[in-house]
């Protein structure tokens, strides 16, 4: 027989996280490591699983990630994301909880782009009067 999964992915700047959820103890699994050893910053942890903790689902499953792509920030928001989707699926009934909390929306802020004359996207080069 198949152990039951339920998957959801999800995206922050330029990270992209694959999540599975297995009913489970509330390991969490990033990158074949855990939680603790993976981010550095307890806040980046708190951000990391905070729909499971919204929904009261910690220690229910078992978090496995693959994340790549940007830094360790947009790494946290990906799983959030993506963890917030896998747990429509486990139950649909979750879905208010998880909106009201803004855990199903796509942060759509990008990186703005560098425009020509300028140092970075709104840096001016140094003015010299003389």
């Amino acid at each position: 027989m198949a152990k039951v999964q339920y998957y959801g992915t999800g995206r922050r700047k330029k990270s992209v996280a694959r999540v599975r959820l297995y009913p489970g103890s509330g390991k969490v699994t990033i990158n074949k490591r855990e939680l603790d050893d993976y981010f550095n910053y307890d806040t980046l942890k708190v951000i990391a699983t905070e729909p499971l903790v919204v929904t009261e689902n910690l220690d229910k499953y078992d978090v496995v990630v693959t994340v790549n792509g940007g830094g360790f920030t947009g790494q946290a928001g990906a799983i959030r994301h993506g963890i917030a989707r896998a747990l429509l699926k486990v139950d649909e009934e979750l879905r208010p909880v998880l909106k009201k909390s803004g855990f199903l929306t796509r942060d759509p802020r990008m990186k703005e782009r560098k425009k020509y004359g300028l140092k970075k996207a709104r840096r001016a080069p140094q003015f010299s009067k003389r």
